[in-house]
């Protein structure tokens, strides 16, 4: 959905823009939601500079300091009625949620609600107050120049999108949107914008070709044409985009730059969406990266950078509504892939480079105990999926505490991200080179099938866990959360 203005492009906004970045959003509707340690490990394996929260966590906030990772953070829908209505609770909450975090974590934004027009419509009239009094708390802090204020909206509010320079905002909603670009005019803020090809394709009942909301190469006699422009329009996002900037321009706004806070494709639907599946969605989310990495801008403003959020980062099965729903996700909630993204060539965001591969294998000739024991630890709260080791699964063979050992510190090691001191386990464990999979069981970061794309967990035993602290035998820690439980207190109780 978004970018920038009608005529001429305002040489002091292009001057002081930089580059384009690509963040992910963290939604946390998953009935097994990562830690927030386990979160930013991933976080930090993929090289994610940029995140988006829904909320403004503590745990999150506190997980993600001194890690340099820009935070944008969130007031939540419910909590929107507050603070629109009243400056304390708007100056508590940055008090609570921000000047406590700062500067370890670097939030760089706050958003206010989301969606709030078309989704929260009774709550609008106070989202510019809200706007306002969070901005008000940030200046009293001397925040204000470092962390920007605005609020997400969904691209429904822009009527006729097509061709881009007839496009108009709902004009029913003019009392809450010009005073909201005149703050984010005279904040130097940015509008936030969602922006879905996705359900602009579906609900085009064929108009809108499927490749041209995949960014896919389009021959010039199928690219779309603004007849009012003469414009060449080769995917639904840049038209998004442009619509927006004409729509801002309709009320007289020609100089507010937009950041895109959502943007993705499901890689998974019911019956009646056929096209939300694996492959559409690592095209377009590999299509996207490309285009906002390389600056390419839109037809009309060309070069000029379009910072997006894709969404998101976890699938999240507790999502209401249909399947596709549930199935946005980058990861699923163990860390593994979706889908390994086509990006050769643009940058080290979400890399799939696979080159100087290392495992985290057992070392020949430890003590049987502290295998023991440290593969307790492992496939209970270290938190690795044993179960391919269970009898009649494909690394249940060799049966020894070595063999089964080496699988659950390699998981552990790439759910980490391959960090340093994620490979010790009291000594029992060392790096190599040697991929140690065999025969059908596949190791995690093996070819690339699972990859350094997995998921951190909590911290492995430090040295001074002794193996009487961990004696519950392999099954029972992946069969008996009563006996995971008890092998978790006894850890603690050895720290």
């Amino acid at each position: 959905m978004a970018l920038l203005l009608l005529f001429l492009f305002p040489l002091s906004v292009a001057a002081v823009a930089e580059d384009a970045y690509i963040g992910v959003n963290i939604g946390t509707d998953l009935s097994n939601m990562p830690s927030p340690t386990q979160v930013v490990a991933l976080l930090k394996s993929q090289q994610i500079r940029h995140v988006r929260l829904y909320d403004a966590d503590r745990a999150m906030l506190l997980a993600l300091a001194n890690t340099g990772i820009r935070v944008t953070v969130s007031v939540p829908n419910n909590e929107l009625l507050g603070i629109g209505q009243s400056n304390a609770t708007a100056a508590n909450w940055v008090a609570r949620n921000v000047v406590a975090h700062v500067p370890a974590t670097n939030i760089t934004a706050i958003a206010i609600g989301s969606e709030v027009i078309t989704s929260l419509p009774n709550a609008a009239p106070v989202l510019v107050s809200a706007l306002q009094f969070i901005h008000s708390a940030l200046v009293a802090a001397n925040l204000d120049s470092q962390i920007k204020v605005s609020t997400p909206h969904s691209s429904a509010i822009i009527l006729d999108s097509f061709p881009p320079s007839q496009a108009f905002f709902n004009h029913s909603w003019n009392s809450v949107l010009v005073p909201m670009f005149k703050f984010l005019q005279s904040t130097n803020s940015y509008l936030m914008l969602n922006v879905y090809p996705y359900y602009d394709y579906m609900q085009s009942n064929g108009v809108i070709p499927l490749d041209y909301a995949l960014f896919r190469p389009l021959p010039p006699t199928k690219e779309a044409v603004d007849a009012n422009t003469l414009l060449h329009y080769t995917n639904v996002f840049d038209a998004l985009l442009d619509a927006a900037h004409y729509a801002m321009a309709d009320l007289n706004f020609t100089n507010i730059p937009i950041v895109v806070m959502e943007s993705g494709w499901p890689s998974k639907g019911d019956s009646s969406e056929p096209d939300a599946t694996v492959d559409n969605a690592n095209t377009y989310v590999s299509n996207l990266i490309r285009h906002v990495l390389n600056n390419t801008g839109t037809p009309k403003y060309p070069g000029v950078p379009v910072s997006t959020y894709i969404y998101e980062l976890y699938n999240e099965d507790l999502r209401p509504g249909s399947v596709s729903e549930k199935n946005w996700g980058l990861f699923e909630p163990s860390g593994v892939p979706v889908y390994i993204l086509h990006l050769t060539g643009s940058g080290p965001v979400l890399a799939n480079d696979t080159t100087n591969q290392t495992y985290c294998v057992a070392k020949d000739g430890a003590d049987r105990k502290l295998l023991q024991a440290a593969l307790d630890w492992a496939c209970g709260p270290g938190k690795v999926d044993c179960s391919p080791l269970l009898q009649g699964q494909p690394c249940y063979n060799p049966d020894t505490v070595e063999v089964h050992a080496t699988y659950a510190f390699d998981t552990y090691y790439h759910q980490m991200g391959m960090a340093p001191g994620t490979c010790y386990f009291n000594g029992v464990a060392a790096v190599t080179t040697t991929d140690p999979s065999h025969g059908s069981c596949i190791f995690p970061g093996s070819g690339g099938k699972n990859g350094t794309f997995v998921n951190g967990t909590s911290l492995a035993p430090s040295s001074n866990v002794t193996a009487s602290g961990a004696t519950c035998h392999f099954s029972d820690a992946v069969t008996s959360p009563l006996v995971a439980g008890t092998l978790l207190l006894s850890v603690i109780l050895f720290l």
